[in-house]
């Protein structure tokens, strides 16, 4: 399989990178820039690009590859922080920029061959940089420049290298993706071959090998990742795969119903449901703090699955839906950030267990994992819902969980759900859900006082759910949600919208 390698020194935009490729069909991985340099001469890439970075080249500890990276006769690209330290490594001069260079650059083009192939004249880029090319290496002729930047695009054809001072990546430089576009097909010579067909043949391919005589469990929570996980594995294993769904009490309306009709009816695939929703509220019983809810619920759901798990013989594999931004946030040159939260997951299971772990969609950015549903035959309603936690219903019930709070909650969830639906912003938006807040207020209904709860609206903007930006729901609409809610759900009286971003507010409430 032809392969793009991203080397990453630490760029907020490494990641892009590697999507952009991807976007042409080709497959492309990220590694850090600390990897031995064994491991890049064996993966054998059909080209290699060096993203950009925070350090400056002058700092004492900047990260840096081993030269021989350049002997290998693989085309190499190199961005921003890629470019300067391809300058310093072959003996060209960086210094630092008179003038920093952050934002919108206009880009003139001085060789509209290979790289800039029908490239406009002069076009948009989008620059961040704080050093400059004064001198090139031997061997490297310009072939861009802007106002600030001499050197703003250089290569050494007859070895293949190539550096840009700018950002293809970003969708800020204009035609950035023309750019790559042409560096993966004229410069690598790689083919548009990747796509998510081929990928579900591999897939299964592996899964069976790796499985072979033993059986698989998987925790089903009904979301996007870990229903395309168990869709995916039961194709390639049938009926050695067993799902287990745990419902925990703490699910939105309908939510175990639709869970089990898709995945027996349309997918017949084994699934064991577990109604511990008695069991989880009797832990979560006068319990506020967040973290204790998130580490609770975490801890009751590994020792259920754990219990259902050992009465399925055979089984020595756990299947999960690990995704290519955790895989990455692990391996990062940066390394993995600072917990905000805990995350609700099953790997504690494995050492306890002795299971080992199938990962198909480690490979996969969520657009991807979508695409992937799509091939496999899963609903467009499964693939495109909103995230929901992994505690569920529990950190939107600010405060202590108790069965009627829940019961409040879920009726006015089901309510913004149906209106976004129903008014087409359910696809605008990366979430929007209903939080009860731990607070009654005074409130006057049929003429008498009333002293009840109330419930917030979130709804957010997002990529990937690392940044957010609260969402201007039309009026009318925020008008239709307060009125059903409060006529709708007993024992609220007041409906207010949250307008706080990501940062410095979370996505979730807790």
């Amino acid at each position: 399989m032809q392969e793009i390698l991203v080397i990453d020194f630490g760029s907020q935009y490494t990641q892009l990178i590697a999507r952009r490729v991807r976007e042409l069909k080709v497959y492309s991985e990220i590694i850090p820039c600390n990897a031995p340099f064994s491991e890049i001469e064996k993966r054998n890439p059909s080209g290699i690009i060096l993203s950009g970075g925070p350090a400056s080249v002058f700092e004492k500890d900047s990260p840096s590859i081993d030269r021989k990276i350049f002997n290998l006769e693989i085309p190499i690209l190199g961005i921003c922080y890629g470019m300067q330290l391809i300058t310093h490594l072959l003996g060209g001069k960086v210094s630092r920029a008179e003038k920093r260079e952050y934002g919108k650059a206009i880009l003139k083009i001085d060789d509209f061959s290979d790289l800039f192939a029908e490239i406009k004249n002069e076009t948009v880029v989008w620059m961040s940089h704080a050093d400059k090319i004064n001198e090139m290496p031997e061997g490297f002729i310009r072939l861009a420049h802007t106002e600030n930047s001499p050197y703003a695009a250089m290569a050494d054809k007859v070895r293949k290298i190539y550096a840009l001072q700018f950002h293809p990546e970003v969708v800020h430089t204009e035609e950035g993706k023309k750019i790559l576009k042409n560096f993966v097909f004229k410069i690598c010579g790689c083919k548009p071959t990747w796509n998510m067909h081929s990928f579900v043949e591999r897939e299964t391919e592996e899964i069976r090998k790796k499985v072979g005589k033993y059986k698989v469990v998987c925790a089903l929570s009904g979301g996007v990742d870990s229903t395309v996980t168990a869709v995916l594995v039961h194709k390639a294993i049938g009926d050695a795969l067993t799902c287990i769904f745990v419902d925990n009490g703490l699910l939105r309306a309908g939510e175990r119903e639709k869970v089990e009709e898709m995945l027996r009816n349309n997918f017949h695939i084994n699934l064991k449901v577990v109604d511990a929703s008695e069991r989880f509220l009797k832990r979560l019983k006068g319990v506020h703090d967040p973290e204790r809810k998130r580490k609770i619920i975490g801890g009751e759901f590994i020792k259920i699955f754990e219990e259902e798990a050992k009465k399925i013989e055979g089984v020595k594999f756990l299947a999960q839906g690990t995704l290519y931004p955790d895989v990455i946030e692990s391996i990062s040159f940066k390394g993995p950030s600072a917990t905000i939260k805990s995350h609700h997951n099953v790997g504690g299971l494995l050492k306890r267990m002795k299971l080992k772990l199938i990962e198909p969609l480690r490979e996969l950015f969520k657009d991807e994992v979508r695409e992937l549903g799509k091939e496999l035959g899963i609903p467009e309603e499964i693939l495109y819902r909103h995230p929901f936690p992994g505690p569920g219903l529990a950190i939107r019930c600010v405060g202590e969980v108790t069965r009627e709070r829940l019961e409040i909650l879920r009726q006015a969830d089901k309510i913004v759900l149906e209106e976004i639906k129903k008014s087409g912003w359910y696809k605008k938006v990366w979430q929007s859900f209903a939080v009860l807040l731990p607070i009654r207020t005074v409130g006057v209904m049929g003429d008498e006082r009333t002293y009840e709860h109330v419930i917030a609206i979130r709804a957010v903007h997002s990529v990937d759910g690392m940044t957010a930006d609260w969402v201007k729901l039309p009026h009318e609409l925020l008008e239709r949600l307060s009125n059903r809610i409060i006529n709708e759900v007993k024992g609220v009286n007041r409906v207010v919208y949250d307008i706080t971003s990501k940062p410095p507010g979370t996505i979730e409430w807790e």
